[in-house]
């Protein structure tokens, strides 16, 4: 068979020899251009079994390309590169037309594998969505290659209705995304309803989704709408699905299997044209093993996975974020701030258990409470340090993070058991060791005094004083019998 002809158009003639190289060693024949002109040529000659072209060049756009070589030769893949990583540039590859989406500095077996099946595959274009993508209205970014996997998914799913599951800690942006799908996609016209099912008393899910009807049940004196209606022609984003209780986990496929709900109370069924998106920080896998979720809702929900990376996994995109960060609150209002070298430096070397929402916090507090114009890597590492997410001494190096200590101690725990299982019934012995510490170290700050341990702890009294006889640490005159 003869080898297939991959056109390359870049204006880096680094990139265009290291490419041209790189597939050539793979018996394809390569074709290398640093205009836009040339490989329109080539293209209009019925040259090239597959095109790799960047989205700057001098004499032309990339992806104003893209839809010419689609209408031209439909069975042609376009894979696009560019250095310019953010979110919108991915979204406008997949509207255009573009087989695939790459970023710069790229991994040469991946560019490999994906030219590859694009010579195989040669797919025509799917139809691109009429969305508005305006750059400024993207808030999410990064250039770590977590973040362009994330990127790829959202261009690639922003134009359809599947359901997305997006699963990652908490901090990382899940509302965050789920919003940007909703404002970039096809139903950016309705309501984006988030409900966060940790934040719902259980007994009111049910309402809460699909409402009720007047004297459904005591204390409904009016009609109320739920969430599914609130939402009808845009996008319901469901918040923590994994607190959600098994009864309302059936009604909720129920749902999403037949396309309509009941209201409580009412005899009649809705008809829904609601797009859902999901999200959790816990393992829904395990949970279905253990019996806690529906396995059926699990892969109803699970279409399309999205996981966010914790910030630890893309310092290199901490800069970017902090600047970023400092620009909403300067158009907010506030002084202008830089970054000295050392400030990144400490922010780089944190591990960041609260993730982006812990670095924008910590934006925050440093450009609102000093009034130099630098963020010093001291006010970095100070404004750090008196937060309860970095401790020092809880393990083998100073700055180990609250939640890694308690990994490290779990870790070690569950490795004293071999292979086997330790006893059931695990969570609330774990609950119950770092409360009681917990309780008994805010009760001695505060002097004994319940009314400023309870505001200390967040708690109201009464629940304080039955934890703290229930753990012992009421003198035993106190204590209740």
């Amino acid at each position: 068979m003869a080898s297939k002809t991959i056109l390359v158009a870049d204006d880096d003639a680094t990139i265009r020899t290291v490419v041209s190289r790189a597939l050539s060693r793979e018996d394809y024949e390569v074709r290398a251009t640093g205009t836009g002109a040339q490989l329109w040529r080539w293209v209009e000659k019925g040259i090239g079994d597959v095109v790799i072209t960047d989205v700057v060049m001098p004499d032309a756009n990339g992806l104003d390309l893209v839809p010419r070589i689609v209408d031209l030769r439909p069975e042609l893949p376009v894979i696009v590169m560019s250095a310019q990583n953010t979110l919108t540039t991915a979204v406008k590859a997949t509207e255009v037309g573009a087989y695939d989406y790459i970023s710069k500095p790229f991994d040469l077996a991946a560019l490999k594998v994906t030219v590859e099946q694009a010579a195989l595959q040669r797919k025509g274009p799917a139809l691109p969505p009429e969305t508005d993508t305006n750059a400024d209205a993207v808030p999410i970014m990064g250039r770590s290659p977590a973040m362009q996997d994330v990127f790829k998914v959202i261009a690639r799913i922003v134009g359809n209705d599947l359901t997305l599951l997006i699963t990652g800690e908490s901090g990382t942006g899940k509302e965050l995304i789920a919003r940007t799908i909703h404002d970039m996609g096809r139903r950016s016209a309705g309501r984006f309803v988030a409900l966060n099912m940790a934040a719902i008393p259980k007994d009111l899910i049910e309402t809460e989704l699909f409402g009720h009807e007047k004297g459904a049940f005591t204390g409904a004196v009016t009609r109320t709408q739920g969430k599914f209606a609130l939402a009808q022609g845009g996008t319901l984003f469901l918040d923590e699905i994994g607190d959600m209780p098994l009864d309302a986990q059936t009604r909720l496929l129920r749902v999403l299997q037949e396309g309509e709900f009941i209201p409580i109370g009412a005899a009649i069924p809705i008809k829904t044209d609601v797009r859902v998106l999901a999200a959790t920080h816990q393992n829904l896998e395990a949970m279905v093993k253990a019996g806690t979720f529906r396995e059926d809702l699990y892969f109803r929900l699970n279409v399309i996975p999205m996981h966010l990376p914790p910030l630890r996994e893309r310092l290199e995109d901490i800069p970017e974020l902090a600047l970023h960060f400092i620009r909403q609150l300067t158009s907010q209002g506030l002084a202008p701030k830089a970054l000295a070298p050392d400030a990144i430096d400490a922010l780089l070397n944190h591990r960041w258990p609260g993730n982006v929402r812990e670095l924008q916090n910590l934006i925050r507090r440093l450009t609102a409470l000093h009034v130099e114009d630098t963020i010093t890597g001291p006010m970095v590492r100070g404004a750090l340090g008196a937060h309860i997410g970095q401790v020092s001494g809880t393990g083998p190096s100073s700055g180990e993070s609250l939640s890694q200590a308690v990994d490290r101690i779990l870790t070690r725990y569950f490795k004293s058991h071999g292979h086997e299982l330790p006893p059931d019934g695990l969570y609330d012995r774990i609950l119950e060791e770092v409360e009681r510490p917990l309780l008994a170290k805010a009760i001695e700050a505060t002097g004994s005094n319940q009314l400023r341990t309870a505001r200390l702890l967040g708690l109201n009294r009464n629940t304080l004083r039955k934890k703290l006889n229930q753990h012992q640490l009421l003198p035993s005159s106190k204590q209740r019998r």
